[in-house]
Parts: C-alpha cells; structure tokens; sequence
C-alpha cells in the first residue's frame, strides 16, 4: 500500500513540476485552442489558452506502468493505451489550434482509432494475460472467455469518448478523473494488486497535479492529448481489476455528459429540430441555465464523489 501511494505522489510533484514549463513552452509554440463558435458566449475568452498540456498528465502515467510492467506485465498494456490514444488526441488537438489550418479526424475515423485500440488491448489481455473476468454481485468472479475481446473494447471506447465529453470546462475532467482513478486505486489496493493501484494512484496524483494549473480560470487545458490518454488510463484499470461493471457508478458524471450528447443528437433528429437540453453537453446546459462555470464543477464533482463512493461499495460487494 505504500508503494502505491508513494507512486502517487510521485505523479502529483512530477505533473506539478512539468505544468509551469510546459505552458511556457506551449504559450511560446503558440499552441492556443480555438473555441468552438457553437459553445457558450463567455467560453471565447478562452480562446488561446494553451492545449495538449495532456503531456503534464500521461508522462508519469507512461513512467509508472513502464516500472510497474516489471513486476505486473499487463500493465505493458495500460502503457500501450494510455500511450496510443496519446498520440490520438495529439493529432486530433493539433487540428483545433488558433492561427493553424483548421482540420479534424472524422468521427468514424476517431471511432475506428479507438475500437482498434480497444481490440488490441482486449487481445492482449486475453491471449496474452489470459484476463477473462469480471466480478458481478452475488455471483463472484465469472469468465467471459473470448468475449473480453470485445467487451475491452466497448469498454475503452465508451470511458475515452465520456472523459472527451466532460472536458469542457475547466478543471471537470481533470477533478472527475482523479476521483474515478483513486476510487480504483483503493480497489485494486483491496485486492492486493499493488503495481495497478500504483499506476491508478500515480495517473490520479498526476490528474490532481494538472487540475493545480486547470482550475478556473484554466491556464492550461488537456486537450484530447490528455482526455484520450486518461479515458484509457481508467479504462484499464478497471479491466485489470476485473471490475469493470462498476465503472458506470465511478464514472457517473462522463456517463451523463455521454448520454446527454448522444440522446440530444438522437432527438433532435426524430423531431426535426426540437431539442432535450438547451445545449449539449449536459455542463452546456447548466451553464444556459444560469449556473456559473466553477458551480457547475462544484456540483458535478460532488455527483463525482458520490459515484466513486457508491462504485467501491459495488466493487467490494461484488467480490
């Protein structure tokens, strides 16, 4: 237990110590988001704000499972993740910066990165780690066998695409995912699985170091760099620890934000222009609402907490 929470607060200095530098560096670059024209009016001040500091978070993250593979070498394949969908995300961000061509990968190609991604991660823990379990209340632990193929795959595919969602104010990704992370942390802890709580744990205090230089007003935003990256990172912690069906309790608020998107796109559709939400995503629309953007966090984060709390008492009721 020491080990794993001596790695995360390792990933806290470490994202604390590169988050100064590497804003710096972006501001210099002039690696400034553009701001969607379709978002909230008082969202174009932003505008400018240095992306891709995604990197603060997934180096230790990527550090961590390299040291951790030694002892626990599935983690190879959260390293692989986390580093895949890095690169993802990187190219998507550099498509959306100010004073750039504007371009972005299309959705179905993005789809298609991230079930890739999935399925290869599925295989590799099937094949070659032999992983095919999940725990499930009242039952215990059940195999899927070849079915941990694809349901790896959903599973990655859904938490990058929500954590993507929830990125879009500041600090709400970042908070939430630090919350979900260290909530698997103390499960893979209760397990006795100390190199995944160290890599849950190290890419949470990592989060929590970003979140230092994201908070409202953010001077730093993670981009799809970053988002991809921990989407993944939580992904396959909980695929590791077996306890995957708990990650919509965990993860409550990326599955609203998810939904709220997908359910707004679907109706608007079936009704010719009517719409659920005043704008999508669900963080979208409380702030049309009238909510300012730090209430808006504030209270989605406690929804954050609650999850993480009701998603552990699943897990180890589970077991």
């Amino acid at each position: 237990m020491t080990h794993a929470l001596a790695a995360g607060m390792a990933g806290l200095f470490a994202a604390l110590a590169l988050g100064r530098p590497m804003t710096s560096l972006l501001r210099r670059w002039k690696v400034g988001k553009l701001v969607s024209p379709w978002g909230p009016v008082s969202h174009r001040a932003k505008e400018g704000t240095p992306t891709m500091g995604g990197i603060v978070i997934w180096v230790p993250s990527l550090v961590v499972a390299s040291l951790e593979a030694w002892r626990e070498p599935a983690l190879a394949l959260a390293g692989a993740a986390v580093g895949a969908l890095a690169l993802l995300g990187l190219l998507d961000d550099l498509g959306s910066l100010v004073g750039r061509k504007q371009w972005a990968l299309n959705k179905r190609v993005k789809f298609l990165a991230l079930a890739s991604v999935g399925l290869g991660i599925g295989s590799g823990l099937y094949r070659w780690q032999g992983m095919d379990m999940v725990y499930v209340p009242g039952v215990g632990q059940y195999n899927l066998g070849g079915w941990m193929v694809p349901v790896a795959a959903a599973v990655l595919v859904l938490t990058s695409g929500g954590v993507a969602v929830a990125d879009g104010l500041d600090g709400l990704a970042a908070g939430l995912s630090t919350l979900a992370l260290f909530a698997y942390g103390a499960v893979a802890i209760s397990q006795g699985q100390v190199e995944v709580a160290a890599f849950a744990l190290a890419t949470g205090g990592a989060c929590m170091g970003f979140l230092y230089y994201n908070a409202y007003p953010a001077q730093l935003f993670m981009g799809d760099t970053g988002a991809l990256s921990l989407g993944g990172a939580l992904a396959l912690t909980a695929l590791l620890t077996g306890q995957w069906l708990a990650l919509p309790l965990v993860g409550i608020v990326f599955v609203l934000e998810g939904a709220s998107v997908y359910l707004q796109v679907v109706y608007f559709r079936l009704t010719k222009g009517k719409r659920i939400l005043r704008m999508a995503p669900l963080h979208h629309h409380l702030e049309e609402l009238g909510w300012e953007e730090p209430k808006v966090v504030q209270r989605l984060w406690v929804l954050g907490v609650l999850g993480a709390l009701a998603g552990v008492t699943f897990a180890l009721e589970a077991r």
